[in-house]
């Protein structure tokens, strides 16, 4: 006799029973960890290089508000980061977020028959 699979989600365990096995949040939080020491490391490095201020509406920042300003991998490639900078452009949370949607929206607009030319 075959059995069919079922494709209904599975429950979730209850707040009484167990987690995640201690391996899988030993890898977890491992892996936040070094992504934490990664981003501290080039962003530290980036505010140094390019300053506090937006590369794009020049706002400038305080150490009060620095968490506002981001770094941007101009390629888009979070693991290349070279040591002279060239791949980083800080950015204000705000500019940050147009420098991504931009994509988006243009490629929205101009829909997915818009590349034929009748």
């Amino acid at each position: 006799m075959t059995r069919t699979r079922s494709f209904r989600p599975q429950r979730r365990p209850s707040a009484g029973s167990k987690g995640a096995s201690p391996d899988l949040e030993a890898i977890v939080r491992e892996a936040a960890q070094s992504r934490a020491r990664r981003q501290q490391g080039y962003r530290a490095r980036s505010l140094e290089m390019h300053g506090w201020i937006c590369g794009r509406c020049a706002r400038e920042f305080e150490a009060d508000n620095l968490q506002l300003l981001t770094v941007h991998h101009r390629d888009g490639n979070h693991r290349y980061n070279p040591p002279d900078g060239s791949n980083w452009e800080n950015l204000c949370v705000d500019c940050h977020e147009a420098e991504h949607t931009v994509e988006q929206l243009a490629d929205y607009l101009s829909g997915p028959d818009r590349g034929d030319k009748r």
